[in-house]
């Protein structure tokens, strides 16, 4: 059976209260018996939760009470078992670390494709206006590994820190091209959208929700292989199963 729903979502907007804000939703999600990690800076709020779906909805329900996180829109998935092993709610600096204080998402977000949009994309080898369509991986080379884009360009980061340096390298690659970033779930290549158009790439979009989000709303077409997750199940195939140990490749096992 797998009746165990597993969310991620994140939310680039002000909370000068994440402090404070730790410690409600802990309680919260404690009180809910679920498991996983909520990340909470000043930046905004990242958070990847496990448990039967009737905990996990009532859980985001109080979310959206607060106005800031009314249109929060998890991603979802199925699993048999809770593939955490605790409780985790911690306030840092930045939801997902770039170490580029001059990116503010919470001020403006880069552009966004849809996953049935990029799809079309792909499929037909431009986007709507004739351009080459080029996807972008900002995650790190291990993740890569499991899988991703057909043709798309890795840089072989091995942290997220590392892209602004990657770029400022590579940037000449992306000339007259329409660039499509992505990750796991969006929070890394929204960052990565904004600093790209920041650098003055003109023609840049984010995947809206990652592959994940990919994976949910198409077939999965021109990606291979799985995407990896950070808990316990490692790897996700396109229908959003796990995969098992023995199929995945040394670096992702």
């Amino acid at each position: 059976m797998t009746d165990i729903l597993n969310i991620s979502c994140y939310k680039f907007v002000a909370l000068p209260d994440a402090q404070a804000l730790r410690e409600l939703l802990l309680a919260r999600a404690l009180a809910e018996d679920l498991k996983g990690t909520i990340l909470l800076a000043e930046e905004g709020i990242n958070f990847f939760l496990a448990g039967p779906a009737e905990r996990v909805h009532a859980f985001v329900d109080a979310l959206r009470c607060d106005a800031r996180f009314a249109d929060l829109a998890p991603k979802e998935s199925w699993s048999s078992t809770v593939p955490f092993r605790k409780m985790l709610v911690k306030v840092k600096r930045e939801i997902i670390r770039m170490d580029h204080p001059a990116i503010q998402p919470a001020a403006g977000r880069a552009p966004s494709v849809s996953p049935a949009r990029l799809r079309q994309w792909l499929e037909q080898g431009h986007d709507d206006e004739g351009r080459p369509v080029v996807t972008l991986d900002t995650r790190n080379d291990f993740e890569v590994d499991a899988g991703a884009f057909d043709s798309a360009l890795d840089w072989r980061i091995s942290k997220f820190t590392e892209f602004p340096a990657a770029l400022q390298a590579h940037q000449q690659e992306l000339a007259g091209k329409t660039v499509v970033s992505y990750c796991t779930g969006g929070i890394r290549c929204e960052k990565a959208a904004i600093l790209m158009h920041e650098q003055g790439i003109e023609h840049v979009y984010q995947l809206e929700g990652g592959i994940l989000k990919y994976f949910e709303e198409t077939d999965g077409a021109h990606y291979h292989g799985g995407c990896f997750v950070f808990d316990e199940r490692r790897v996700l195939d396109p229908a959003l199963d796990t995969v098992p140990t023995s199929e995945l490749p040394p670096s992702a096992g």
